[in-house]
């Protein structure tokens, strides 16, 4: 069985209270770019001088830095009730990642777990976690991860939301794509081979069967789980749905999050309209689509993850 057609996993925990866990790379946390920019042009030995000498200086927030602080903020909203944890997953060394952790305590973030792999792949440790969600910088870790079976996606480098204000102590606003995110490839690759005609024919025959589960659906459960949590008018977490499809491939979509029984708070049939404005228009605090073009327009307004994942993604891109 696919790890796609699995139950959804159980998010409680043996005291019956709900927990999300997320795993983040350093560099989708932080802006490592001037450190990056050392290891790529003068080598590993040059990079670790780097990260030593400036240990105390406080690195800048990165693409995903306000998501993270959103994420915590919950236990404090949802005290007793759910749990969100975050783990911070690395490819520096512990000695290297000091200054990372200097950081985390300079923001006031709660994480308190962390891998550092010295150079070697942390997604292991994020499977080992049973993290609903990975993000990171490098698209070969997050392959491996969604191969696995795990809602992944690589940070796109743009935006960064701002670290206070009304923003930062708001809803947690998360936005997705619908084919191979939502919901599998399957009409997605009726489109790229047949063309929009046959993929509004076949979506309207199939408008009563449901999608199968693409790589986030256990994540949007989750998410749902937790607003189930909260009443309604207070939720401290809004989705959307922000898709290219429009009507009539809208209906199955529709049936389809009703056969899960997974709440969506807001969804966007845009019938192939470019997907920026309406992100900035949400406030989303991270968006996640599979195909690039979407990735590198979403990027210059909110916060953009991309899913490589599904017949868009079959050539290796990243």
């Amino acid at each position: 069985m696919s790890p796609l057609n699995t139950p959804l996993k159980p998010i409680g925990t043996p005291s019956g209270l709900r927990r999300l866990t997320v795993a983040i790379s350093s560099r989708a946390l932080f802006d490592l770019d001037d450190s990056h920019r050392v290891f790529e042009q003068e080598g590993i030995e040059a990079y670790c001088r780097y990260q030593i000498e400036h240990e105390d200086d406080v690195l800048e927030a990165g693409v995903a830095f306000t998501l993270v602080k959103k994420l915590l903020r919950l236990n404090q909203v949802l005290e007793g009730r759910a749990e969100v944890q975050i783990v911070l997953l690395s490819r520096n060394s512990a000695d290297t990642g000091l200054r990372i952790f200097n950081s985390i305590q300079h923001y006031g973030l709660e994480v308190i777990r962390a891998a550092f792999t010295g150079g070697s792949s942390p997604f292991a440790y994020a499977a080992a976690l049973d993290a609903h969600l990975f993000l990171s910088a490098n698209s070969k870790d997050v392959r491996q991860a969604l191969d696995a079976g795990m809602a992944a996606a690589t940070i796109v480098p743009g935006v960064v939301t701002p670290q206070s204000g009304a923003d930062e102590a708001g809803q947690l606003r998360i936005a997705f794509d619908g084919d191979a995110v939502l919901f599998s490839d399957e009409a997605e690759k009726v489109y790229q081979a047949q063309g929009l005609e046959a993929f509004e024919k076949t979506e309207r025959e199939a408008a009563r069967e449901p999608l199968t589960g693409g790589p986030f659906k256990e994540f949007l459960a989750v998410l749902h789980q937790l607003q189930t949590v909260a009443s309604p008018n207070e939720s401290p977490i809004r989705t959307a749905l922000i898709t290219a499809r429009g009507a009539p491939a809208h209906e199955r979509v529709i049936r389809t999050l009703r056969a899960w029984d997974i709440r969506i708070d807001e969804a966007l049939f845009l019938g192939g309209v470019d997907k920026a404005a309406f992100l900035k228009a949400f406030r989303a605090d991270i968006f996640f689509d599979d195909q690039q073009r979407y990735c590198r327009s979403a990027s210059t307004q909110v916060p953009t993850g991309h899913v490589p994942h599904g017949v868009a993604n079959a050539g290796g891109q990243s």
